[in-house]
Formats: structure tokens, sequence, C-alpha cells
């Protein structure tokens, strides 16, 4: 009998997996924000998406990333940069206002459906009520200008 065929990479499933899985993560990036030549002004991460802020140039970024993914063979890190001075990540997007100021709105990927849960479609009323306080808890963390709602659905 065997219990648990993984060996390595990111557990996927029970919550205890998952509390592990974001320890191994954890550990891994100290050791690899420890041993980098040049680092970045911030980190942060949310699962598996991380956001981080470069003054190096893009050279030094790439070898960054290279040194990110040489450390084990089955990590791979990839990044996004911005483009058009807009810089998605998780359901933001982030982009410079006049001023330097940062602006931000809620961010849909253009493969985004606005299809939910059917309420017709025999699910548990809870998990019917789970998406519409999902969707609420979005817009009070995210506070976004009155103009981005017009004419426009999460």
């Amino acid at each position: 009998m065997s219990v648990g065929g993984q060996k390595d990479g990111e557990a996927v499933g029970p919550t205890p997996f998952l509390v592990v899985a974001n320890f191994f993560r954890e550990d891994y990036e100290e050791r690899a924000l420890a041993q980098a030549t040049h680092k970045p002004v911030c980190w942060f991460r949310y699962v598996d998406d991380t956001f981080v802020v470069w003054l190096h140039g893009t050279e030094k970024l790439e070898r960054f990333l290279d040194h990110l993914n040489g450390l084990r063979r089955n990590i791979k890190f990839t990044m996004e940069m911005k483009r058009d001075g807009h810089l998605p990540f998780l359901y933001i997007d982030m982009y410079g206002r006049q001023g330097g100021a940062l602006g931000y709105k809620v961010y849909r990927k253009p493969t985004h459906t606005h299809l939910y849960l059917n309420p017709e479609s025999h699910q548990h009323p809870s998990n019917i009520q789970a998406v519409l306080s999902s969707l609420v808890q979005l817009l009070s963390c995210v506070r976004v200008p009155q103009d981005d709602f017009k004419g426009k659905c999460l």
C-alpha cells in the first residue's frame, strides 16, 4: 500500500497538503532571495502568483529569473511584465497615473466568460451564495473609481 505518491512539487488538495506546500514555497523563496546577487525591492506572493518590483534593469531581471529557475529543475517561475503601462496581478489591473500615482481597477482575463454558477443548476444554495459573496468581497477589497463601472459588469 502506498500513501501519497507525490515525491516533489506543490500539493493540490485538502488543506493540510496546501499548508505544507505553502511552507515549502516560503522556504524555497527565502533561500532563493538570500542567494540572489540582486534582489527585488518587494516580493508579494499569493498562492502561486508573485508580485515583484525590480529596479535593476531588464538584463539583471532575466538573470534573476534564471537564478530562481535554476535552484530546482522541476520548479519554474514565469514572468509577465507590464504592457502598455498596465500590469495585471490576480484580479487587479495596475497602471501608472498622472503625477506618478498608482491606479488600479478590476481585471478580467480576455478569456473570462462572465459565467459563474447558474442558480438553476441544482447546486446547493450555499454554493450559489458563495459565488455572490466572493464577488461582493472582491469589490469591497478593490476600491474602483465609479467611472470604471459604467457599462461593465464583473
